[in-house]
């Protein structure tokens, strides 16, 4: 037994030794392992912590050139700003400058704003258009119906000659001087007049279409005029026509060298009366002049011309159709205190 026995304790000490020395290999792997995953997962966060240091540069050099962005952007708007007066007094001189400005019609201010004012102006109404409206318009339709009258016995009744022209140019002269007294006119005429002579052209300015009967009163004109319907058509085709009056359709597109023609021929051939034309166009608000058609200077015939400037002082003598009809033209003219122009026959 006492043989036996450390026998067995030299076994049971080997096997303790083998054991120790697995457990003491399997440690060793198992600290190398874990060193190897160390190593990696020190590998990975230093990646990490790369690509994020990387993110965090480029979206500061992004928020940076962001920044400047907006910066020269706001230097740039102040710099507009800067120039704004510079912009708002070009826009201004454009508006000023456009072609519109030339058919407004100007506002009339309004005066009789105060207790001491409002009686006058009531009374000034009451005046001009119960008691001066009422007998200009008696005074107009009755010598127009005297001139239809006599225009009509003249036509039908009297042979053709010098005496009947002379008559018939009178009856029309007298007609526009009417119609000029209707407005209680005061037309002040700087100047010679002008005689009907062949190879002779008037021009003037066209502010309205009593332009014809301002002018007229004082010497008879044949004129170039838009046909008209109405009322109006009907003086232009039974009175007008007999002056030689030339009429043109802005509708027709070959019109314009039909009248082109009728002119040139009424000025070398037939000159009874002066022509009169308004190369304008159209009706201009009296306050500018816009640029002259050139038909009337390709006539080859000599051009004279005849400014007419109206005073506002009283009423705006222009007349714009897309505002009123020629009828209640007529009306505010009738119904103002007068009517002041002056009129420069040029050489």
């Amino acid at each position: 037994m006492e043989t036996g026995s450390p026998t067995k304790d030299k076994v049971r000490a080997a096997r303790r030794n083998s054991s120790l020395i697995q457990s003491a290999s399997k440690l060793t792997d198992a600290e190398d392992a874990l060193g190897v995953v160390d190593k990696e997962l020190d590998v990975d966060f230093n990646q990490v912590s790369k690509w994020l240091s990387h993110s965090v540069e480029e979206q500061a050099r992004k928020d940076e050139t962001l920044r400047f962005e907006e910066d020269g952007n706001k230097s740039l708007l102040r710099e507009v700003l800067d120039i704004s007066e510079t912009l708002e007094d070009g826009i201004g001189a454009i508006v000023d400058d456009s072609f519109t400005k030339c058919f407004n019609k100007e506002e009339l201010v309004p005066w009789n704003f105060n207790i001491y004012l409002l009686p006058l102006w009531l009374i000034g109404v009451i005046v001009r258009y119960c008691v001066l409206f009422p007998i200009r318009l008696v005074f107009l339709v009755v010598y127009f119906l005297l001139f239809l009258v006599m225009y009509g016995c003249s036509r039908t009744l009297l042979p053709s000659s010098a005496f009947k022209f002379k008559f018939e140019r009178r009856l029309l002269q007298t007609m526009c001087f009417v119609w000029v007294a209707s407005w209680t006119g005061v037309i002040r005429c700087h100047g010679p007049k002008p005689t009907a002579c062949k190879g002779r052209v008037w021009v003037c300015n066209h502010t309205s279409m009593v332009d014809f009967l301002v002018i007229s009163q004082v010497t008879p004109f044949a004129t170039v005029m838009q046909k008209h319907p109405g009322w109006l058509g009907l003086i232009q085709t039974y009175i007008m026509d007999s002056f030689g009056c030339v009429y043109f359709n802005r509708k027709e597109a070959q019109d314009r060298v039909k009248v082109a023609e009728r002119i040139k021929d009424y000025v070398h051939n037939n000159a009874k009366l002066p022509l009169l034309i308004f190369p304008e166009g159209t009706c201009v608000n009296n306050r500018y002049c816009t640029m002259f058609k050139k038909g009337a200077f390709e006539l080859d015939a000599t051009v004279c011309p005849i400014a007419l400037k109206y005073n506002r002082i009283f009423v705006n003598a222009f007349w714009s159709s897309r505002q009123q009809t020629f009828a209640m033209h007529l009306v505010e003219l009738m119904t103002s205190w007068a009517v002041v122009a002056d009129m420069y026959f040029l050489e």
